[in-house]
């Protein structure tokens, strides 16, 4: 099929590159350093050349950590990729229409452009049917979260799963939720996998943002990535993912094996 080729390899692309992936062990260089490199610069250290961390097995676990980490988030890039060009293949937006982003200034003068991954404006929908679905969707989820302040429509936020505490990233999350509601859009997380700490949903649905996770179990489309896919966009991502899942996977073996220094 041929969205499939083409969304797959909004995945593909962004995963290759975590197959070049080398560590950078903290020296600033944003290429980082090849084995070499590393074993000039640790055994050039007296500590770490008297007790053996100048050695290939040590550059070799750095460059398998890091790069499962890079991994994980070259997969949350393709799954942003591929949820805004659903987007724009099935209800008829352009690249700028399902896109949003907005402008706040900053402390030290002059402003900074933030953004989110995806965005439906009701007034942007052409298809009758296709708009009323989304605004009965939109009305349903504001209920549920006591939401009573007119919305033109949602924008979204894609990750691939969230288990990070990282409360600079949860503060900027919530500053994006505001800033969504005041231009009257309903804040969406999207999670693409099961990897969701509770804690986490608990305070993002206290802030208002609707919560979507990967669960295939449930047809709810205000709890079920898929299910609003399949239910609201009118796209089977489940399906996708199902059907091009032996590509995914050979992939992802082959750029682990070449973290691990494999052929």
């Amino acid at each position: 099929m041929e969205a499939d080729e083409r969304y797959r390899s909004l995945i593909l692309d962004a995963l290759r590159i975590s197959a070049g992936y080398r560590p950078r062990f903290g020296l600033g260089r944003r290429r980082g350093i090849t084995l070499e490199e590393f074993t000039a610069e640790y055994s050039a250290d007296p500590l770490y050349s008297w007790i053996g961390l100048d050695s290939p097995a040590i550059y070799a676990t750095h460059k398998a950590a890091g790069g499962i980490t890079s991994i994980y988030r070259q997969i949350g890039i393709g799954c942003e990729r591929l949820f805004q060009t659903l987007l724009q293949d099935a209800l008829g937006l352009t690249q700028s229409q399902s896109t949003w982003q907005y402008s706040t200034p900053r402390p030290s003068g002059g402003h900074r452009t933030l953004k989110l991954d995806g965005r439906i404006d009701l007034r942007h929908l052409s298809d009758h049917a296709t708009k009323r679905r989304v605004s009965d969707w939109i009305l349903e989820f504001r209920r549920r979260l006591d939401v009573r302040s007119d919305t033109n429509g949602a924008v979204f936020e894609v990750r691939q799963g969230y288990k990070s505490k990282d409360s600079k990233r949860q503060n900027a999350d919530l500053a994006n939720a505001v800033a969504a509601y005041t231009q009257q859009y309903l804040p969406v997380l999207v999670v693409m996998s099961l990897q969701f700490d509770t804690d986490l949903r608990i305070r993002y649905e206290g802030a208002k943002w609707g919560v979507l996770s990967g669960s295939i179990d449930t047809d709810d489309p205000y709890t079920s990535t898929y299910a609003f896919c399949r239910e609201v966009i009118g796209y089977d991502l489940a399906g996708f993912f199902e059907r091009n899942s032996q590509v995914l996977r050979r992939e992802v073996e082959s750029v682990v094996y070449k973290l691990l220094g494999e052929s």
